[in-house]
């Protein structure tokens, strides 16, 4: 039996151990919110925080997860007031929107780490995580107003 936290709430899984965490969350608890992209790791839409690091969820096995704290986009803010959701509403970031719940878990563990970010750092921490409508701007913006830094 694998156990974990997600979203705060502790959770079981008697599964297989090797199942990515993507699906547990989508597939078994219905948290739509973290997507599908590539499934090797390489687009980003499917960042999660475990134990606070953004991780890529369809590389993360169940066996890997256990005893881990899980955050998705649904448990960043229980109302979508996070300071990077704020920003991200603000900057009109969304185009298409499938990446942004990647994109915005990517963001927060950035300003987690870094607070006050340099542009270098935002490329550095962001460079995995691709939007296909090409809303690179607009999210680096989103992201020095979040950290309360000037473009």
């Amino acid at each position: 039996m694998i156990t974990l936290k997600i979203n705060g709430a502790n959770r079981q899984f008697d599964g297989d151990p090797e199942m990515p965490l993507l699906w547990y969350l989508r597939d078994i608890l219905d948290m739509t919110g973290t997507k599908f992209g590539c499934g090797a790791g390489l687009c980003g839409a499917c960042t999660v925080h475990v134990d606070g690091a953004a991780a890529r969820s369809c590389t993360t096995a169940m066996k890997d997860a256990a005893g881990k704290s899980i955050t998705t986009i649904e448990g960043l803010s229980a109302h979508g007031d996070h300071p990077v959701q704020k920003a991200w509403m603000a900057n009109n970031v969304p185009q298409c929107g499938y990446c942004q719940s990647g994109q915005i878990m990517q963001a927060a563990a950035l300003l987690k780490d870094k607070p006050k970010p340099t542009d270098n750092d935002i490329d550095q921490a962001m460079q995995g995580n691709i939007c296909r409508c090409g809303t690179y701007q607009r999210i680096r913006q989103a992201i020095k107003q979040a950290a309360g830094v000037k473009a």
